[in-house]
């Protein structure tokens, strides 16, 4: 079997995982430069390049991890990126008669919204729209694994949906938001949260590369925490707006380019996306951590850092405005001031 993307991130857990598992007899690691996992053959490629198809010789299984979401890529480049990969890594496969591709996504594509159930079932409908963000960006990519039995007959494809990420080197707009001095809430509705940790998602993986669950799935926690438990347990206070207000400022911010993320990215932050993981807790899958773990392990990694709707800031920047992932007016006035100061700077 083979993974792109082996070199860091998510890639480079699988990796490591795999090439320690006796289910597993060999695994080709892909990536544009060489990591430091051992026990493993090396091919270099751009999964861009339709020359990947030349490194998947003897490759039966194919996991795609290799996909840009981080929070400060612009979101043209990180489009382009994503898509032309996924394109290229399911042709490529096809190409080199690879019998699985197993794409990762994330639970982003059902959509976040106040009337959404809690939880979502696996089943439900996708509910993005074809925007700028990051959850736009992965329905591109379930579209291409949707329409793939008809371009690549006998390829299988398996799509996996985690829930809101968190873990060492784990950088998204969601591990942000608690990065932020407050958070954000929208008024009358409270969000309900989620989280996969990056080892429950290697262990889900492996079961989908030894064939123990294949179609499309989702990955978290069990469950899921209120918004006053969450509070409770970072110790952050939060900031209630109308949502108005906050989808209409953000829009502002967005445009201006003070803040890295389109509006709808900020739906995942105040609106329910919880999932229902039926498919892999009747695969006999547990999840090694719940949420309250989870998100212990994500506050670990914000120390040090201070972030305001998505954009990283000094402390002393980021303590000017109230809120996480500010929209308030007063908030937007502060933000702008700072990014014009820099500018004169430069």
């Amino acid at each position: 079997m083979a993974i792109t993307g082996a070199a860091r991130g998510l890639g480079h857990a699988l990796a490591l995982r795999l090439a320690a598992s006796a289910a597993v007899r060999r695994v080709i690691a892909i990536d544009d430069h060489r990591g430091d996992v051992v026990g493993v053959t090396w091919r270099l490629a751009d999964v861009r390049d339709p020359t990947l198809a030349g490194r998947l010789r003897g490759v039966d299984v194919l996991v795609h991890t290799d996909i840009d979401m981080a929070a400060d890529t612009d979101h043209r480049a990180r489009r382009a990126f994503n898509v032309r990969a996924a394109q290229t890594v399911l042709t490529s496969a096809a190409a080199g008669r690879v019998g699985r591709v197993i794409l990762v996504t994330s639970a982003m594509v059902y959509g976040a919204a106040p009337d959404n159930p809690v939880p979502l079932p696996e089943d439900a409908p996708l509910g993005v729209d074809h925007d700028g963000s990051v959850a736009g960006d992965l329905l591109e990519i379930e579209h291409l694994a949707q329409r793939s039995p008809r371009s690549h007959p006998g390829m299988a494809i398996t799509v996996v949906r985690p829930a809101a990420l968190v873990g060492e080197g784990v950088d998204t707009l969601v591990t942000r938001h608690f990065e932020s001095p407050r958070l954000l809430t929208v008024k009358g509705c409270a969000p309900r949260w989620q989280f996969c940790h990056i080892e429950d998602l290697v262990s889900a993986l492996e079961l989908a590369v030894t064939g123990k669950i294949d179609g499309s799935f989702a990955v978290g926690c069990d469950g899921w925490l209120e918004e006053e438990e969450v509070e409770e347990l970072s110790g952050l206070r939060r900031v209630e707006l109308p949502a108005g207000l906050t989808f209409g400022t953000a829009q502002r911010l967005h445009r201006l380019g003070i803040t890295p993320a389109p509006v709808a990215d900020l739906r995942y932050m105040v609106y329910p996306w919880v999932v229902d993981c039926q498919a892999l807790r009747a695969a006999g899958w547990r999840p090694g951590y719940d949420n309250a773990a989870a998100l212990g392990e994500l506050l670990k990694q914000r120390a040090g850092h201070h972030a305001v709707a998505g954009r990283r800031l000094a402390r002393k920047e980021a303590t000017i405005t109230a809120a996480g992932a500010t929209v308030a007016v007063i908030g937007t006035a502060a933000i702008v001031r700072v990014a014009r100061r820099r500018k004169r700077g430069t």
